[in-house]
């Protein structure tokens, strides 16, 4: 499609201008360059995917892989639950929720050696951390009666710079670990660190400890066994990149102060919306277009996500995991390998245009834009930083500026516009995604609800620590000499592993837990380690 003038642009916007008040968030696609038949090629599809939408909002077991239901849209409609028992399971525990926090900023609940919970530290990874970051970050302001602090890594450093942030007030701290299993390696690790950092501290983990999990989770009968605080419930149902509004998300929000009914509540509105079989008049739908168009239903081209607001700098991060584990598949439902992906990275407007924008207005054309507009700033007037000009205005400028230039070099973007940002909007914006995600899944008939790349790595990284354990009871039961990798390999028996028993030992070397010193030589193959 041609570049069309200004006036052409004008009437163009006027027709795909898509303005959804009753979540007061409007859907700009006209920057997209579409024909005029690109809709009716995708009736089949989406008619299709409408369908399937509809049996997996019934209970359909979508998640074949683990024959699960996939209902995280009940937690913003209970009603929907396929049984009583699910629905009754996540009304309590909405009500919990705020009963808890409000007890705790009450004071009715506190813990033993200070007079209140004044900060929460979750524990958590994937989904268990970077939704609930995105956010407690997008809703937190100075009245927070708690700040909520994230580990979300099994980096020793990073565990490290957060219990240094949090030591002089741990006392006052609530711990939530999260995971569904229980057995998260990464969420286990970090636990038992900030259980230490509790036990050096004097105090008492439990008493700070509060578990989200599922029912007869390992993490469920330690949190039983140990008497831990407070136990929420996560379920199987729910994926961990769309639990944002189940207690791994609503919890430390509701602790931090936010408003988790209006969250939900513009969720269950977004929703509701983007049930309609009309494309044009569904944005969830028209954002799953617009991402088959840019990449040819192939993701050929990367989605950068640029929100014109700090409050949304983690929302890239968000979606990363949100659609890349949800899209990124080898196969489609038939078997047939197709390798599908839509890459996701973007920070924050205006500071990308000082990194990447660069690239994208000149290099190659290998990307479609999301900006993400707030239109009210503040309650209060600005102060004018040009003659009737304010800080506000130029960050609008710059997004409308930059959406023209791209435009005018022949680059894609869409606008999606929010009037405030709040928690009701918020909701809204992640289900406007989530529902996205599910749809462009169903017209490019893969399966969003499985993860078996996930699984693959975490099976890899477990070979690597057995393979670890391996390697360091031979050094130690052979400590008289020291051993290069192919010899160490040749000893066990494994000679195809001695490139993965160099990392192995050379990690090993450079910290002091295990006890390896090592001679550094001219080449890996000659590099020498030795137990002490």
């Amino acid at each position: 499609m041609d570049t069309l003038n200004t006036l052409q642009l004008w009437d163009r916007y006027n027709q795909y201008i898509l303005r959804a008040d009753n979540i007061r968030l409007s859907l700009d696609i006209s920057r997209m360059r579409f024909d005029e038949t690109f809709f009716d090629r995708l009736n089949v599809p989406f008619a299709q995917a409408f369908t399937s939408m509809s049996l997996l909002e019934g209970g359909a077991k979508a998640n074949i892989d683990e024959d699960r239901m996939v209902g995280h849209y009940w937690l913003r409609q209970p009603s929907l639950s396929p049984n009583d028992v699910i629905r009754e399971d996540i009304e309590k525990t909405v009500e919990d929720i705020k009963k808890f926090a409000q007890d705790v900023h009450d004071g009715a609940i506190k813990p033993n050696k200070s007079d209140g919970f004044y900060a929460v530290l979750l524990i958590g990874i994937g989904g268990s951390a970077l939704g609930p970051q995105f956010v407690c970050d997008a809703l937190s302001t100075s009245d927070d009666p708690m700040i909520v602090r994230f580990i979300d890594n099994t980096d020793p450093e990073g565990i490290d710079r957060i219990l240094d942030e949090l030591s002089d007030m741990l006392d006052q701290t609530l711990t939530l670990v999260v995971s569904k299993s229980g057995g998260t390696t990464e969420t286990r690790n970090a636990m038992l660190e900030v259980k230490q950092a509790y036990e050096q501290a004097g105090l008492s983990f439990a008493q700070h400890a509060i578990a989200i999990t599922c029912k007869d989770s390992q993490l469920d009968k330690l949190a039983a066994q140990d008497q831990w605080l407070r136990t929420f419930p996560m379920w199987d149902w729910v994926g961990g990149r769309t639990s944002v509004l189940s207690a791994a998300g609503l919890l430390p929000a509701a602790l931090q102060g936010a408003d988790i009914e209006a969250l939900l509540y513009g969720a269950h509105k977004c929703d509701v919306l983007t049930r309609g079989a009309t494309v044009l008049e569904n944005p969830a739908a028209m954002l799953a277009a617009m991402w088959h168009y840019a990449g040819e239903g192939q993701g050929s081209r990367n989605m950068v996500v640029l929100p014109y607001s700090d409050r949304l700098a983690l929302m890239g991060k968000y979606l990363q995991q949100l659609v890349m584990e949800s899209i990124g598949k080898s196969h489609d439902r038939d078997g047939v390998q197709v390798n599908q992906g839509l890459t996701v990275y973007g920070n924050k407007g205006t500071t990308d245009q000082h990194a990447f924008v660069q690239q994208l207005h000149e290099g190659p054309s290998d990307f479609f834009v999301t900006f993400i507009e707030i239109l009210k700033h503040r309650d209060e007037a600005s102060v004018m930083v040009s003659p009737n000009v304010t800080a506000g205005d130029y960050l609008d400028a710059f997004l409308h500026g930059t959406r023209n230039s791209l435009y005018s070099n022949s680059r894609d973007s869409l606008t999606i516009t929010l009037d405030y940002l709040d928690a009701r909007a918020l909701g809204g914006l992640i289900a406007l995604f989530e529902r996205a995600v599910g749809l462009y899944a169903e017209i490019i008939n893969i399966n969003a609800y499985h993860q078996p790349g996930v699984e693959h790595g975490k099976q890899a990284a477990s070979e690597t620590i057995a393979l670890q354990a391996l390697a360091l009871a031979h050094l130690r039961a052979n400590s008289d000499k020291p051993w290069t990798a192919q010899s160490l390999a040749d000893a066990i028996g494994q000679p195809e592993i001695a490139e993965s028993l160099y990392h192995i030992l050379r990690h090993a070397s450079a910290n002091p837990d295990h006890r390896v010193t090592i001679q550094p030589a001219d080449s890996p193959a000659s590099t020498q380690f030795q137990s002490l």
